[in-house]
């Protein structure tokens, strides 16, 4: 089981789902932490997340592992820093054998949709029926 955020804070109805859905079994908890830009395929200082955004991702991990440790369940997190959050949990799904994957996004306006897509539907693409994907929006 993944349980992961596009770097948003869990839902109390996306942890409790996830406990569920564990089975005993740990929880992989991954957020995102986004890279910002393109700086002609060259590492570049400035388009990395800032100390505070880093900080803000570690209390999301910190807050859902100890709501999963309140329901008994095992769980580890880390913070991943890309340009496309669908392709990371995806790889993080496969590598870690899941079979479900649950996904706190942020509500966006329909235009921004269309603009940077839908993070829980990119993922279903990647996964292609490996894995069952479920979303919550807000």
């Amino acid at each position: 089981m993944v349980l992961a955020s596009t770097g948003v804070p869990f839902s109390a109805e996306a942890v409790r789902a996830a406990a569920q859905a564990a089975g005993g079994r740990p929880v992989a908890v991954v957020t995102i932490a986004r890279l910002h830009g393109y700086a002609f395929g060259l590492p570049n200082p400035g388009l990395l997340p800032t100390a505070r955004e880093k900080e803000e991702q570690a209390r999301v991990i910190s807050d859902a592992k100890t709501a999963l440790h309140a329901r008994g369940v095992a769980a580890d997190g880390q913070i991943v820093i890309t340009r496309n959050p669908a392709k990371a949990i995806a790889g993080i799904a496969r590598r870690r054998g899941a079979q479900q994957v649950a996904l706190q996004a942020p509500r966006v306006s329909k235009a921004r949709t269309v603009i940077e897509g839908d993070p829980a539907r990119s993922l279903r693409r990647r996964l292609r029926g490996r894995c069952e994907v479920y979303a919550w929006y807000g």
